[in-house]
């Protein structure tokens, strides 16, 4: 894949009279950012009977620590300074496995930036994926390649396309990780698009490379890799149709533990159908990249609020099903880091990771495309502790 695109896109393009001009030719690819257009909404239904009441949030900060220290550290220089994405799933033999797209690797300066890219007088290598396993408290990085030449864990086809993570779930002893194949189709800097899902799965001892790809639904628009449910037998698969304004929630299910089942989809009259055609839209305000996870007898969802203009505000609803309806927002955070030309987007939960309540993790990233090397700070995931009652 090419590197010229620019993160400042999605706003550039959806505000009249602005023409998007990519800033660098090392710049990340742009990524699906709350809309820019205000979203009339009905008067917010009441929470769920079921559904837990937020209580508190805090910093996590065993894991914002882990994840600074780690980025600073230079004694290799394959590892991993900054990403977006921030999915995670156990695996067998009790690591944790964090899932990244777009993923900084390199060593850091002293004065917290990073080198230029390779091939443009420094050192820092950019992927599209990649992942990162924790154990005891450390972590290490994983890409394919060599260490001299890291390449991304889900290899892209060809120049014109390639893949970002979504959830993932482990199966048969595999880990089953959702992606989303994007591509170009023209020569301008923002002629790209969505183009497919898959499902890539990965031997735990082996996570540098897929041992299968498979193709998943992605006939009608739905990204199916927002979110990931096991729940009474089923394995539910949470998708976005992302119109800009608005994102809608779909959802599916799979009986059993693998998503190489049968799929079948909800629909509006709240039965299941074999047919992604008949898939409905849930609800609208979700994000690219949102959770839903049981919390005592009901089921939150957390996702960033597309209902407001480039929002900070993380909210949750909730349901007394895995597949809703969720009702009832409530606020849960407001990311201190929104202001200026930095945006946060796609919060979601770690309900497999340790912390003092359910983990949320957001991401942080910036228009300007020179920020992502001026402040490492600025491209990294941060992480919260939310409490219910």
């Amino acid at each position: 894949m090419t590197r010229f695109r620019s993160a400042l896109a999605p706003l550039a393009i959806a505000l009249a009279g602005l023409t998007a001009v990519p800033q660098q030719a090392w710049a990340a690819p742009p990524k699906p950012v709350p809309s820019v257009v205000q979203q009339q909404q009905p008067p917010a239904a009441p929470k769920a009977a079921c559904g837990p009441t937020v209580k508190a949030t805090t910093t996590d900060a065993r894991l914002t620590s882990l994840f600074t220290n780690y980025g600073n550290d230079n004694s290799r220089l394959d590892d991993w300074t900054g990403a977006d994405g921030t999915y995670s799933v156990k695996l067998p033999n009790g690591k944790e496995l964090w899932i990244f797209s777009d993923t900084f690797l390199g060593r850091v300066n002293t004065d917290g930036s990073r080198p230029p890219v390779v091939g443009e007088g420094g050192d820092t290598v950019f992927l599209n994926n990649s992942f990162a396993v924790e154990r005891d408290g450390k972590l290490s990085t994983i890409h394919d390649g060599t260490a001299a030449a890291p390449t991304a864990v889900m290899p892209p086809r060809d120049q014109n396309h390639w893949y970002w993570a979504g959830d993932a779930t482990v199966a048969g002893g595999l880990v089953e990780v959702t992606y989303q194949e994007y591509e170009r189709y023209g020569t301008g800097a923002w002629d790209w698009r969505w183009y497919r899902n898959v499902v890539a799965r990965f031997a735990p001892g082996r996570l540098n490379a897929p041992v299968s790809v498979t193709d998943l639904p992605s006939g009608h628009g739905v990204a199916w890799a927002s979110a990931i449910l096991k729940d009474g037998g089923y394995t539910y698969v949470y998708g976005v149709e992302d119109l800009g304004s608005p994102k809608y929630m779909h959802v599916a299910r799979v009986s059993g533990q693998s998503l190489l089942g049968t799929w079948e989809f909800l629909k509006a009259d709240g039965t299941w159908s074999p047919n992604e055609a008949d898939s409905a839209r849930v609800m609208s305000g979700v994000a690219n990249e949102y959770s839903v996870t049981k919390v005592g007898s009901g089921y939150v969802l957390i996702t960033h609020d597309t209902t407001e203009v480039l929002s900070p505000n993380i909210v949750a609803y909730t349901s007394c099903s895995p597949f809703g309806p969720f009702t009832g927002k409530q606020h849960v955070y407001t990311t201190p880091e929104t202001k200026g030309n930095i945006f946060t987007y796609n919060a979601h939960a770690h309900p497999e990771v340790a912390g003092n309540g359910l983990v949320i993790s957001y991401n942080v990233n910036s228009f300007v495309n020179t920020d992502h090397y001026r402040d490492v700070t600025i491209y990294r995931p941060r992480f919260l502790d939310v409490t219910f009652q």
